[in-house]
């Protein structure tokens, strides 16, 4: 059995930095297995994997930087999210999920809301408070989005395949 690819976006450097810095203060340390990402796509089929680079590949090598921003923070019930904004992936999504149509699992077929999870698996009460104290300051209100990045899911941290930036 072949490994899922998971599909990210990359950001700049300091958004990175800032969502990461929220990612380790916020989200249980003996879950904290990966850095702070918006998942663009869950879980695609490791048989895959070349097609997946390779489409990628091409999207965002005619595809040139864009603004995320951070609208603010959103409830998971049991976590915290940063609600990010981009138009620009949802066409970057849109023209990969095209192409993948035929193989991705019920969750990647809806519609993307993109995210930057900050907090999961906690209790109820701990999102909630989680969720009023980012409300007052949850980071940089915007940042870049500098290209995409293939992992490979192997149960514990990713395994990184390919990172592809944008404009070639």
């Amino acid at each position: 059995m072949t490994a899922p690819v998971i599909l990210t976006l990359t950001v700049d450097e300091e958004t990175q930095a800032a969502w990461d810095a929220l990612r380790r203060r916020w989200f249980p340390p003996e879950r904290l297995l990966v850095g702070a990402h918006v998942t663009v796509f869950h879980a695609l089929p490791g048989s895959h994997e070349d097609e997946v680079v390779a489409d990628c590949a091409a999207v965002a090598g005619s595809t040139d930087s864009f603004t995320v921003a951070v609208d603010g923070v959103r409830s998971l019930g049991r976590g915290v999210a940063l609600v990010v904004r981009a138009p620009e992936l949802t066409v970057v999504h849109a023209r990969v999920r095209r192409r993948w149509a035929g193989w991705l699992t019920p969750q990647d077929k809806q519609p993307l809301k993109p995210h930057v999870t900050v907090q999961n698996k906690v209790s109820p009460q701990t999102a909630a408070a989680t969720l009023e104290a980012l409300r007052e300051d949850f980071g940089p209100r915007a940042g870049t989005a500098t290209g995409l990045a293939v992992w490979r899911f192997v149960g514990g941290p990713w395994e990184p395949v390919k990172a592809l930036p944008f404009g070639g």
